[in-house]
């Protein structure tokens, strides 16, 4: 087919609006048990509803909550951890009640817990005990804020006992192999989980109660992520203590690094139940970390300390999972959507189990990122992806460069990965350049960068988009009489501010983004609350 020259941005692509809206499937979880392959789904067809799925062996699919119910759960308001595991049964939030219910495969779920302002989230099944342990979360106090808890759930009468209280917010309770520790992270207001969060183990005692508690690792400044206990019972974690979120060993009372390096171990923990690792039998684990965004897997000899890379065509992957010489996890890149992944760790060989697109797009219209660092204000580097134009059928006329869009993201406490993004590749297809900026503030690039935007929120964030647009202008590759930029939430805000404040944008787009400062920190849930007050 011949191709055709047209002005960069008037190119005709297949990536329509309404394709857009279509939307696809996201998934917010993946588990790996004895009888297949679990996932949850949310499903925008359905009204938003999130459905838990299961495939088994041979791949065939069935779904494990069926309509009406929705598996989500409200607990810090943006949810996660809304599924629970064990035993051949699932527990899980029902989004309109926020009550737990019961469920085997092929029955009909049950409710667990009684009515009333709580919800549930982050749960792991104590079978010895009869009891599911949770983060609770309690709206029923009319004169201050909603209380956190880590909460035991009996599974005969589904009677709730508070096993901790005491800080403002917890996740990650997680017990010991022999089931006679606990442990669990805890933070407190004004600080996010990604700022400073103590790692805490407890013993339990004979009546169910916890014991007296101690802090292994953590503090006002080091961020906890993803305790994890091996099958031999040594407690894992990732920390930032060394400025990136890297893997540790308690051994005695003493932390040990792993791994030091300068990539990511962990994430922000907007929502609960994140996984970035998993073991693979008493002296192997798989990992995902992340460097420059792009996401590598890969296996660690515990004895040796040997990693060893899992080569696999995904660059954003998310909800890592591990069992008996299997991995799961969702993976995605920009020319592939995003999958719920199985991996045999002693083959290589991997199968997606669920995509999130009926129809592949052909590659031909889709446009391949490449990390670029940029100078910016006061000496520091900044981060950004850039996608050229893209587009099998078009090119530009000699002599033109295309108009360029800066992509915001929200948050502002995230991160954008190189993933399979049609809002990008809408605009790529049409000629127009795209480059996504992990403004300093983002994470993913270690602590000290993580921390830019404190008390500057739409400073250092503008100036690092105005300066990628000024980079790529000088680079030769946009037009510098076209420049716009957009974004949404948190971003939304950044573009406000950068089309306020500044002239090197033409236009821009905000899509339900904060406006006004002081009315989100009077009027925000609790959760956020901690992030206006910094």
């Amino acid at each position: 087919m011949e191709i055709k020259k047209a002005p960069y941005g008037s190119w005709a692509s297949p990536i329509t609006a309404s394709l857009i809206a279509q939307g696809s499937i996201t998934f917010a979880g993946v588990w790996l048990e004895a009888d297949g392959l679990y996932w949850l789904e949310n499903r925008p067809f359905s009204g938003g509803r999130s459905v838990l799925c299961r495939s088994r062996e041979r791949g065939e699919k069935e779904e494990v909550t069926p309509p009406p119910f929705d598996a989500r759960t409200r607990v810090h308001e943006y949810g996660g951890g809304s599924v629970t595991l064990g035993k051949g049964e699932v527990f899980f939030s029902h989004f309109p009640d926020q009550r737990l219910y019961r469920v085997r495969p092929g029955e009909t779920p049950r409710p667990l817990t009684a009515e009333g302002p709580f919800r549930y989230a982050d749960g792991v099944l104590d079978a010895e005990r009869g009891r599911l342990i949770v983060i609770r979360e309690d709206h029923g106090i009319s004169d201050r804020e909603a209380q956190n808890t880590v909460a035991a759930v009996d599974l005969s009468t589904g009677e709730v006992t508070v096993l901790e209280e005491g800080h403002d917010f917890y996740a990650y309770p997680r017990l010991s192999p022999d089931g006679s520790l606990l442990s669990f992270i805890a933070w407190d207001h004004p600080r996010m989980p990604w700022d400073g969060t103590f790692l805490y183990v407890a013993p339990i005692l004979p009546d169910g109660r916890l014991g007296e508690k101690r802090q292994v690792a953590g503090g006002l400044e080091e961020s906890i992520f993803q305790p994890e206990w091996s099958p031999e019972g040594t407690l894992y974690y990732i920390s930032d203590r060394q400025g990136w979120w890297n893997l540790y060993r308690l051994e005695g009372e003493k932390g040990v690094g792993l791994l030091p390096m300068e990539a990511e171990f962990g994430e922000p923990l907007w929502q609960l139940g994140a996984t970035t690792y998993g073991f693979a039998g008493s002296d192997r684990l798989v990992l995902k970390y992340e460097k420059d965004t792009f996401s590598h897997l890969a296996a660690l000899d515990l004895k040796t300390g040997r990693l060893t890379p899992l080569h696999l065509p995904f660059t954003a992957i998310q909800h890592v999972k591990v069992r008996e010489g299997k991995a799961a996890f969702v993976g995605s890149s920009p020319e592939r959507p995003m999958g719920v992944i199985l991996l045999d760790l002693g083959t290589g060989e991997w199968e997606e189990r669920q995509g999130s697109m009926e129809a592949p797009l052909d590659e031909g219209y889709l446009s391949r990122p490449r990390p670029i660092t940029f100078p910016s204000q006061g000496g520091r580097k900044a981060h950004a992806l850039y996608y050229p134009p893209q587009n099998k059928d078009f090119q530009g006329p000699e002599g033109e460069k295309p108009p360029l869009l800066v992509f915001t993201h929200g948050g502002p406490t995230s991160h954008v990965r190189p993933s399979f993004n049609l809002g990008i590749q809408y605009w790529t297809s049409r000629g127009f350049a795209v480059v996504d900026v992990n403004y300093g503030g983002s994470t993913g690039y270690g602590r000290n960068y993580r921390e830019l935007l404190k008390e500057r929120w739409g400073q250092v964030d503008v100036e690092d988009c105005q300066a990628a647009a000024h980079y790529l202008v000088q680079e030769g590759l946009v037009d510098g009489e076209r420049l716009a930029i957009r974004g949404r939430s948190a971003g939304g805000y950044t573009t406000m501010a950068a089309l306020v404040f500044g002239d090197t944008f033409k236009a821009g787009a905000s899509h339900f983004g904060v406006s006004d400062l002081e009315a989100l920190a009077k009027d925000t849930h609790k959760l956020c609350a901690g992030a206006s007050m910094r």
